[in-house]
């Protein structure tokens, strides 16, 4: 069974190899790489070729990467120097899983200034265009992810009607769908798009990224969208730690990778059902 964790569970910067040990330990098999996630970090080769040395010693996939919108570069930024700052930085990711072996890069996309649109727009789009050529090089796919700011579909959908499917997909990220009234049913309007999955629990109100059957989300619903989605790769579970109340280490993990195993068995048993089911 492949079962995938987020790296960045406890901490998103600093080592990361204590916790792909204890990942590893626990039964995942695959990685969703988080650290340096909203900073403007860029790897080099020397890291790159460390983190490839671990995941080899614990016996771990890289499933997918989740890059960094930056701090001060950012690929969407009005400011041209900084926009293309943001453009090398996703290329940083992009560069990074090809090495690592993972075929997609996370990215999210923000209307940061609601009263500047057309300048979003603009930047955004010539960072797509000049990001597309390297991605392709590469062999590896941008996933947009649905967020949390009211809206966003309608960002997301844009995106992914104005890139081809083998250049841009869809990353969906359950915390932020179970926020909205209408969350799961914007979702299976693009899933068809889906290339990448963020799995974690909430109380609806706040993205508190909770282990899986501890808040309000409807798992039975989601499981059969999963299931006949054309999403083919590990479950992703992206939990945080200090949110749970959870204070030992090992039981959150052992707790997590049961509610991983459960949602796994969930979604197969979902896929014998019609799509008609939904």
């Amino acid at each position: 069974m492949n079962l995938s964790m987020t790296t960045d569970y406890l901490a998103d910067e600093g080592d990361p190899s204590p916790y792909l040990r204890r990942i590893a330990d626990v039964g995942f098999t695959h990685v969703h790489w988080c650290h340096q996630w909203n900073t403007d970090y860029l790897y080099a080769r020397s890291e790159v070729d460390q983190i490839a040395h671990w995941l080899a010693k614990f016996g771990l996939t890289l499933l997918n990467v989740h890059g960094s919108n930056g701090r001060e570069k950012c690929w969407y930024a009005p400011e041209e120097y900084r926009r293309r700052a943001g453009v090398e930085l996703v290329a940083n990711r992009l560069e990074m899983a090809a090495r690592l072996g993972s075929d997609v890069v996370i990215m999210h996309a923000i209307l940061e200034r609601p009263e500047e649109p057309e300048a979003f727009w603009d930047a955004l789009s010539r960072s797509l265009d000049e990001l597309e050529p390297v991605a392709r090089a590469l062999g590896v796919r941008i996933a947009v992810e649905n967020l949390n700011d009211p809206g966003h579909w309608d960002i997301v959908a844009r995106i992914l009607r104005a890139c081809s499917p083998d250049y841009v997909g869809l990353c969906y990220d359950s915390g932020h769908g179970n926020k909205e009234e209408d969350g799961l049913r914007r979702f299976e309007e693009l899933v068809d798009r889906l290339i990448a999955v963020h799995l974690h629990d909430n109380n609806g109100l706040a993205d508190q990224h909770l282990i899986p059957f501890t808040g309000t989300l409807d798992w039975d619903r989601l499981a059969r969208i999963l299931a006949h989605s054309a999403y083919a790769g590990p479950i992703n579970i992206e939990t945080m730690m200090h949110q749970t109340g959870l204070t030992d280490e090992c039981e959150f993990l052992a707790r997590t990778y049961a509610a991983a195993v459960r949602l796994d068995g969930l979604i197969r048993r979902s896929a014998s059902l019609s799509p008609t089911a939904i």
